[in-house]
């Protein structure tokens, strides 16, 4: 009668420890890390349902506001050392210029000390069809390696363009995470995409949504009215008080 053959265990690997030696400090994943939100805009005369606009906050600037608002993050602005011209034929040729001869506008000021971020967002405007070429000045000087690296642009009809598969080439050994594209002609209404999207991507959110809540909730028991009595010199009625919490409000996001 044929043996049955006995299966060989092979020996268990040594139990991992849970925390490294003393001489291995240990590193937090991404998500755990502060986060960065670099961006660049261009206001002036910029594209509008196929006409011009002048603008005097670029379209990726109201995005990045609309996000910073909601997120803990720290904000970067990327200057050129050559400003784009105000005018938007101008500053379409000078793109199409750059994109032909890849190149690597400089950039004004320091760049940011990277290291300790875990998440960085870079937003951008799309121009032909690719984020400006200063956008690969800058993650080009940065030693993105194992962070996540999270794009978010403004765009007439090109979505977030080559981004994503720039980002990779420039950004070795970073994750490239879920982009957010806004059009933008409604970069303004955006607050429901913003919303939507940092919840998917899991960010830390930022505590001035919060102070809104609070306000409200002063303002609903009539403490902020008694508060005020003294500086607007009588009784305040609900809807001053509303008016008065949301100037406060606004004030607080912006500051």
């Amino acid at each position: 009668m044929a043996g049955v053959p006995i299966l060989g265990c092979a020996s268990s690997p040594p139990a991992r420890p849970n925390s490294a030696p003393a001489n291995q400090p240990t590193r937090s994943s991404p998500a755990a890390r502060p986060v960065l939100l670099a961006y660049f805009s261009r206001a002036g005369e910029n594209y509008y349902y196929g006409g011009r606009r002048d603008l005097q906050v670029g379209n990726t600037e109201v995005l990045a506001r609309m996000i910073s608002r909601r997120l803990d993050c720290e904000v970067h602005r990327i200057q050129p050392a050559d400003p784009y011209p105000d005018d938007y034929e101008e500053t379409v040729a000078r793109n199409k210029r750059e994109q032909d001869a890849d190149a690597r506008p400089a950039i004004a000021g320091p760049l940011p000390a990277i290291d300790r971020y875990g998440t960085v967002l870079l937003g951008s405007p799309i121009w032909n069809v690719r984020a400006p070429m200063i956008m690969t000045t800058f993650t080009e000087a940065l030693d993105l390696r194992g962070k996540t690296v999270v794009p978010f642009t403004t765009h007439a009809m090109s979505g977030l363009g080559t981004t994503a598969a720039d980002y990779a080439a420039t950004c070795v050994g970073a994750t490239i995470a879920e982009g957010l594209a806004i059009r933008g002609e409604k970069v303004n209404d955006a607050d429901a995409a913003v919303e939507a999207w940092l919840q998917r991507l899991q960010l830390p959110v930022g505590v001035r949504p919060k102070r809104t809540l609070a306000l409200s909730k002063v303002c609903a028991s009539g403490h902020l009215g008694e508060l005020l009595k003294p500086q607007v010199g009588g009784h305040v009625r609900s809807s001053q008080c509303h008016s008065l919490a949301s100037s406060v409000v606004i004030a607080l996001r912006f500051r």
